[in-house]
């Protein structure tokens, strides 16, 4: 026995070795799979992030397609990681990494653009196009051989986009059967006939000649020059000579998006340094690296041989998750490092109450061997229930929330999913192997006898009382809000609208920085500065009304002819009203839809809608403890973005410490139904689980606590809230959610 003990946990060694090795340097010359190929949000990487939206209000879904296609060829000038993709019916965002100068990418993005057909050759003799050949391929091209400015001045362009129709791709069979890749045109009337007109005159020259050659041109490259044939006078032409479809649907694109008459509109736009992303980066990695060690230390302190092989399965989730964010191409943001730390902290939970169970089973008298397979058996449902609930609210995160929020949602989502499956198997296995090599003393596992219940349901009143009085507190914040800022919370830049600029000092914020600041935007922008200090971090962040594009390129240069800093200490969000309503409005239907979901999901299954209802009850709870912390306006946390993510983790948290007190609750009534009363029943249940509630949520505080120590001011506004969520939710989960099911229960005469 000791010998298979020994192979399956060497063997468990190895396979976590060798992920180690995957997750730390990859598996080729480019480090694939490894966490140093984990693409980067913006606001790790740096760069740009900029929203659109079409000022049609129905375009076309070829339309938007197409308007994609060209501002993704126009963002690749900028860098060949840029992403272009459409958000719903009318928008489109480009997000383009490593670059600071947002205006000139808005100035490029915003250009609309045109198509031209020109003459290869002016009738003044002068070549518009010239061959060149490719360094690296050899192949030779047409090239412009003078500005198109030259062009149109010399009254050499044949038509431009405005005369442009129809261009498609497609597949055509010609008088001898051969299929040949052409591009179908058609012109308006004006377009057919100057097309007439030049294709008539460019047919009376043999091919090969630049005179037989129309040449079209999208900003500022031929993209196509084909020699014309024949006059064509009924608006319909054809470009041969496309070696595939593909290329040829190239082409037709090309010609419609720069016939494209939509228009577009900046909802938003975002700016973050390299040097700031790597910085927030580098903390917030730090402060997680710190967590995870403190919870290893606590887990193999508590719980001995159990919290040893926690700490294998951990390291094995860790290198999983970095594979994963791989696999999935994951962009990993601040929110979703966050997401990562907290689902950390849930794969914990998990092992603590499997660890729990197995301690009771020991000392109910059975054997460690015995107690280990039953322990893992009756903490399955607890699991299974409590990560499905904290799946749900990722899931309605990804599917209603935008930007870094989606990003969070993602990593905890596949988080939950790899902690559960760690430790439901991982873990397992290990345990079983350091069981098989003789490590199965009951010191080494510990063991926990039934304590007297302590009374919960007596005291429910006055748990009562506290969790009102803290709610009342956030209502007068409200209150005073009202009158400061005219709306409930201090409202950051996602909700309110707006222009954010942070600027970093150096060298530690100057003493008259603030009336410098303020003095600095009324002169500039003729605009009144909201300004925020962040002192640990060397920060004042300035909040204005949303600023035209000349208006900000004037307050950054002012920003660095004033302080002597550049682009690198600066960092600038701009929202528009659209947004930010939107944004308010889709932060109350992602928690209404995920406090739905998860009351039919607990209703299904614990078959008793009082079940439901109590942890619901308990869930809105703990969402009005943290926003009454929003509400405080000395705690200086602002509702923006990570708001939503915010109280959806705090949801799927708080249902998931409901869950196991629940659960237990569910499995006394089975088995002592005639034995004790129902009061007695919620006291016996809280009481055996109060060391797993106390233990999961020290363990997550830690995870957590770090980040808003240590993490960037991003973090700190998830990781704040989340704290106090915690507590709010370990007080409900253990004071409140019994007392409501029992209440309910007396109510409605359901006694045991």
């Amino acid at each position: 026995m000791k010998g298979k003990g020994y192979i399956k946990l060497l063997a468990a060694i190895i396979v976590i070795a060798i992920l180690g090795v995957v997750a730390l340097v990859g598996v080729n010359k480019d480090h694939a799979m490894s966490a140093r190929d984990v693409k980067l949000g913006l606001d790790l990487a740096g760069g740009v992030s900029i929203t659109y939206e079409t000022v049609k209000e129905d375009p076309t879904a070829d339309e938007l397609n197409d308007t994609v296609y060209k501002m993704q060829k126009r963002a690749e000038a900028f860098s060949t990681e840029a992403q272009v993709y459409p958000e719903g019916d009318r928008r489109i965002t480009v997000a383009i990494p490593d670059i600071t100068d947002a205006d000139e990418v808005l100035e490029q993005l915003g250009d609309a653009g045109n198509i031209y057909f020109v003459y290869g050759m002016s009738d003044k003799g002068v070549a518009n196009i010239t061959t060149s050949s490719d360094p690296v391929s050899g192949e030779t091209k047409y090239v412009l051989a003078r500005s198109m400015e030259e062009i149109i001045a010399d009254g050499d362009v044949v038509v431009d986009g405005s005369h442009i129709s129809g261009a498609d791709a497609q597949i055509v069979t010609d008088q001898i059967g051969r299929r040949m890749n052409v591009v179908s045109l058609s012109f308006n009337g004006p377009g057919t006939s100057r097309f007439a007109t030049a294709t008539g005159y460019c047919a009376g020259y043999s091919t090969g000649d630049l005179h037989n050659i129309i040449a079209i041109i999208y900003d500022n490259e031929v993209v196509s020059a084909p020699g014309v044939m024949s006059a064509i006078t009924d608006g319909k032409a054809q470009i041969e000579g496309q070696k595939t479809y593909e290329e040829a649907n190239i082409l037709a694109t090309t010609i419609r998006i720069g016939a494209l008459p939509l228009e577009l509109s900046v909802l938003r736009y975002y700016v973050e340094s390299a040097k700031l992303g790597l910085d927030a980066l580098t903390t917030s990695l730090i402060a997680g690296l710190i967590g995870f060690i403190l919870i290893i230390v606590f887990m193999i302190a508590f719980y001995r041989i159990p919290g040893l092989a926690s700490a294998l399965a951990l390291l094995f989730y860790i290198e999983l998750m970095i594979i994963c964010l791989n696999v999935f191409n994951v962009t990993l943001t601040l929110p979703g490092i966050a997401g990562i730390i907290l689902s950390v902290g849930m794969a914990v939970d998990a092992n603590v109450i499997i660890f729990t169970r197995i301690r009771e089973e020991i000392g109910s008298g059975k054997t460690v061997r015995s107690a280990i397979k039953v322990g893992f058996h009756k903490a399955l449902s607890a699991i299974v229930d409590g990560n499905v609930t904290t799946i749900i609210a990722a899931i309605v995160l990804f599917a209603l929330g935008s930007g870094t929020v989606v990003g969070f949602a993602q990593t905890l989502g596949i988080g939950v999913i790899l902690s559960m499956l760690t430790a439901l198997l991982v873990t397992k296995f290990i345990l079983g192997s350091f069981h098989d090599i003789g490590c199965n003393k009951i010191a080494l596992y510990g063991s926990k006898k039934d304590k007297p219940a302590k009374p919960f349901v007596k005291h429910f009143p006055k748990f009562l009382c506290v969790s009102a009085a803290c709610i009342i507190v956030g209502i007068v914040g409200v209150c005073m809000n009202y009158s400061k800022y005219d709306a409930p919370f201090n409202y950051g830049l996602d909700f309110a609208g707006g222009t954010a600029t942070s600027i970093t000092f150096d060298d530690g914020i100057p003493a008259d920085a603030q009336s410098r600041i303020e003095k600095l935007v009324l002169d500039t922008v003729n605009e009144k500065a909201e300004l925020s200090t962040v002192s640990s971090e060397n920060m004042i962040t300035v909040k204005t009304k949303e600023l035209s594009t000349e208006n900000r390129a004037l307050l950054t240069k002012a920003f660095e002819d004033e302080f002597g800093i550049t682009d690198e200490n600066l960092s600038t969000t701009s929202v528009g009203s659209t947004v930010s309503g939107e944004m308010k409005r889709d932060a109350l239907v992602a928690v209404i839809v995920a406090t739905i979901c998860m009351l039919i999901y607990i209703w299904i299954r614990f078959r008793n809608i009082n079940f439901a209802v109590a942890a619901v009850v308990a869930l809105i709870h703990d969402v009005l403890i943290v926003v009454a912390l929003y509400a405080i306006d000395s705690a200086g946390i602002t509702v923006g973005n990570t708001f939503i993510a915010c109280l959806l983790t705090i949801v799927g948290y708080s249902i998931n410490a409901t869950i196991v007190i629940f659960d237990r609750v569910r499995e006394n009534l089975a088995e002592n139904h005639n034995r004790y009363t129902n009061a007695e029943i919620v006291d016996k249940s809280i009481t055996q689980t109060f060391s797993r509630s106390i233990n999961t949520s020290l363990t997550t505080f830690i995870a957590v606590l770090f980040l808003a120590i240590m993490g960037a001011t991003s973090v700190k506004e998830f990781a704040i809230p989340l704290i106090v969520g915690i507590i709010a939710g370990t007080f409900s989960s253990i004071c409140l959610t019994g007392g409501l099911w029992y209440t309910l229960q007396k109510k409605f005469k359901k006694e045991a």
